[in-house]
């Protein structure tokens, strides 16, 4: 039994600058667990709260020194003394001791970054790699021990890229039939391919807040056509070697119940959007949808994957928020087939574990994701795999902070390599 010695947190930077809370639990038995929080730039509505100290003279106020003693002075002396495998009391702890809907008294950043600290401790003590850890908290079933198939943000609009475009995610996904290695490889070689399209087009090749390029295109479906000839490049074949998708996140352009993009002079209604995305999605086989319609859209949401989710995945990010209510609301409504899961919106390991659960029982395809301000933390490569996530979205192959969860995950390809040898 190992149990809660110490914990301290301080204030780190994140990828952009800013801060973010990193948390450090010692374990009786001398192990130790550190973590750290992410920020998102298109936060939905519905997402757990961070605590910022809006003091403007200390990092423009987003300065955490009120999350991190939140963690020393409040979750610290209650954890104290518990058995670090103990995971579903701990976080129940914080979420009691906290007491909102939405994380606003401790805070998302502090309570999750405890949270992700004690399991690495304890699967530190445990001997055991943290995706395999994670696995002894799910359902395993048949689900295979597998590396997801990676889904790369190669060029980057709307807030990530400082509304260059409105769509803010193009992806290109290679075909699971590939090996993680091989599927790294082609993503890489497509980026380069881009870069080179770009400059061709006299375009700018500087990135956007993920690491894709963060052109100027005339319009969204311009920018598409660009990744297109990026894959003809390098003698791929569209819709067999790799396929294409998007994160529109059309929250951000959605306006008195229409939607406004460059691509029309007029605005979209609902119908009218999801006829563009059908042409959009036959033109260039976009297999994938994250937050085609607004997050309080529910009619927009039924009707596009009534008419194009045969064939494309709807995915919901904004729309639920990693949030059981919300997901429950989703599922009534027939609104998705496929779900965003990201820990920083609902707080702690334990509920994350919880919501993908429920999703998997409903047949929905899990989509584990980074965010735009991240920070070297790689816990979210160990959770896709220990969740057997369909996909995982971590942004382009590039950035370190992007990078630290790619190669996680083929440090990961290797040991479930050596694991099934045995």
């Amino acid at each position: 039994m190992s149990r809660i010695k110490q914990i301290t947190a301080r204030e780190i930077l994140n990828a952009k600058g800013m801060p973010s809370v990193e948390t450090t639990v010692l374990l009786s038995d001398g192990k130790i667990g550190v973590a750290s929080c992410p920020s998102g730039t298109s936060v939905g509505n519905y997402e757990a709260s961070e605590i910022k100290d809006h003091n403007e003279n200390h990092f423009l106020g987003q300065g955490v020194l009120k999350a991190i003693s939140n963690v020393t002075d409040i979750i610290a002396p209650n954890l104290v003394g518990i058995d670090a495998i103990k995971q579903q009391i701990i976080d129940r702890i914080m979420i009691d001791l906290d007491g909102t809907q939405n994380k606003g008294r401790l805070g998302a950043n502090a309570i999750l970054s405890v949270s992700m600290a004690v399991a690495k401790a304890a699967a530190k003590s445990s001997t055991l790699p943290l995706f395999l850890y994670l696995r002894e908290y799910v359902k395993k079933e048949d689900t295979p021990l597998k590396i997801p198939t990676p889904l790369f943000n190669i060029l980057n609009g709307g807030m990530h890229a400082g509304g260059n475009m409105d769509f803010q995610e193009f992806i290109i996904t290679p075909a699971s039939s590939l090996s993680y290695p091989d599927a790294l490889n082609m993503s890489n070689s497509i980026y380069a391919s881009l870069r080179k399209v770009l400059e061709t087009n006299n375009l700018s090749t500087l990135t956007g807040d993920e690491g894709g390029f963060g052109p100027k295109a005339a319009s969204n479906k311009e920018a598409l056509t660009f990744i297109k000839e990026a894959i003809a490049a390098k003698n791929l074949r569209l819709g067999f070697d790799v396929f294409m998708g998007l994160d529109v996140a059309s929250s951000n352009f959605y306006r008195d119940k229409k939607y406004h993009i460059k691509d029309k002079s007029i605005a979209f209604s609902s119908t009218d959007l999801i006829n563009y995305y059908d042409e959009l999605s036959k033109e260039f086989q976009l297999i994938y949808l994250e937050d085609p319609m607004a997050e309080d859209d529910w009619g927009g949401w039924t009707e596009i994957l009534h008419k194009i989710g045969q064939q494309t995945l709807i995915v919901g990010d904004d729309l639920i928020a990693t949030n059981p209510y919300r997901l429950q609301m989703a599922l009534d409504k027939k609104a998705v087939s496929g779900i965003i899961i990201k820990p920083n919106q609902i707080g702690t390991v334990i509920e994350s574990l919880a919501v993908v659960e429920v999703a998997r029982s409903a047949g929905l395809k899990v989509i584990v994701s980074h965010r735009s301000g991240e920070t070297n933390d790689d816990f979210i490569a160990d959770f896709a795999v220990g969740v057997s996530a369909d996909f995982v979205k971590f942004g382009a192959p590039i950035r370190g902070e992007r990078v630290a969860k790619y190669n996680r995950l083929l440090g990961i390809n290797s040991q479930i390599k050596t694991l099934s040898n045995k």
